[in-house]
């Protein structure tokens, strides 16, 4: 679904984002995957390269530097001749109380949950323009139902929403979608890691019966950065087996 055509998938060494640059290859694209540090890229490539080689890149620009991003952009248009999608998946939550947040971070989270996507976005458009190409964010279902605590993370895909929604717009005359997935509960990591007594309750509110695969929100991406979704942009696609509430 992808054969061509070249990503940059930012968060791209583990859980949805790792899952995401994988579907990606799978279905034929070049894939630069960001990082936070050069030992997770690293890692990365190491699983990455002996099946996909020169198919995939790793990088690590900080996502709230835009001098970086940009040498990192151009860098990938370099060596793969093109930019055609960004997914803005980095992000960083949170289970803070209000009255317990430090400055210190609030910054963290909004620097990358917010600034970063817009950094991205930025860097990417003209890249984008050129290829009338898709920039794909990582929402979550907090964004449009908040969570008891935690507040800056719903409050930062509260944001993500706004960019996806405005963006759709500002950047529709150059034929650029711009759409976002919304995750319900999904089995990374720290969701995995999560007692039994926890993850229970929270099957049960959802529908469909289980928690979602990181593979299952990929499988969202690929089908938002094709063709078959040329006519689709400025749509926060909710997966979440169905919990609503």
């Amino acid at each position: 679904m992808l054969e061509g055509k070249v990503a940059i998938i930012t968060g791209g060494t583990r859980g949805i984002g790792l899952a995401t640059v994988k579907k990606f290859l799978e279905n034929g694209a070049k894939v630069a995957l960001f990082g936070s540090r050069s030992e997770t890229v690293d890692k990365a490539l190491a699983e990455l390269t002996p099946v996909y080689g020169e198919q995939v890149m790793g990088l690590y620009p900080s996502l709230k530097e835009e001098s970086e991003l940009a040498a990192a952009f151009e860098q990938v248009k370099n060596t793969f001749g093109k930019i055609d999608i960004l997914v803005n998946n980095a992000g960083i939550s949170s289970s803070t109380m209000i009255t317990d947040y430090t400055e210190e971070e609030m910054d963290k989270i909004l620097n990358i949950n917010i600034k970063g996507v817009f950094l991205c976005s930025k860097v990417a458009v003209p890249y984008l323009k050129e290829t009338k190409g898709v920039i794909l964010n990582t929402s979550s279902m907090v964004s449009i139902y908040g969570q008891a605590a935690g507040c800056l993370y719903p409050m930062s895909k509260f944001a993500v929403n706004g960019l996806t929604k405005s963006l759709s717009r500002e950047l529709a005359p150059f034929h650029i979608r711009v759409n976002a997935v919304a995750p319900g509960v999904t089995g990374t990591d720290m969701v995995t890691s999560l007692p039994k007594e926890v993850i229970e309750p929270l099957i049960q509110t959802i529908p469909l019966g289980r928690i979602g695969l990181p593979e299952d929100i990929a499988e969202a991406f690929v089908f938002l950065a094709s063709d078959k979704a040329s006519y689709i942009t400025g749509d926060i696609m909710q997966v979440d087996g169905g919990a609503r509430c």
